[in-house]
């Protein structure tokens, strides 16, 4: 069988406080020893702790929905800044990829200038052949 103390320390870390055992216990005491001449308190007795374990459940709810608010905002703020170095990552590979296609393109300009002076030298030789001929 456990102690007063045992009890007591056993049940602060549950769902009730000191305050809401201690009453709990008057109430019970009280309406054990007290005649039927109480019946009016006695509701009001039984309704101030009912109103009391309401607002404790309702004080537990609010607490838990903003932990799992905390939690969504820390899971939203993380894949946040994951989706900022993605979006980086791919900023500078399409940097790079423009800085490749601009220089493939002026070598392809500058290929093109060579290719057409080619062709003028080659049908420059050629004219001079058939003059020869």
């Amino acid at each position: 069988m456990l102690c007063h103390q045992e009890t007591t320390s056993a049940l602060e870390n549950g769902p009730f406080t000191l305050n809401d055992l201690q009453e709990l216990l008057s109430f019970l005491n009280s309406a054990t020893t007290g005649p039927n001449s109480g019946s009016v308190d006695e509701r009001k007795r039984r309704r101030m702790i009912s109103n009391r374990e309401s607002a404790r459940r309702s004080r537990w709810r609010k607490k838990r929905h903003l932990e799992e608010l905390t939690e969504q905002m820390n899971r939203f703020t993380a894949e946040n800044r994951e989706l900022k170095n993605q979006l980086s990552q791919v900023v500078n590979q399409c940097h790079l990829v423009r800085m490749e296609n601009q220089r493939l393109r002026s070598e392809c300009a500058d290929l093109k200038t060579r290719l057409s002076r080619l062709y003028g030298t080659l049908k420059l030789q050629q004219q001079q052949q058939q003059q020869q001929y």
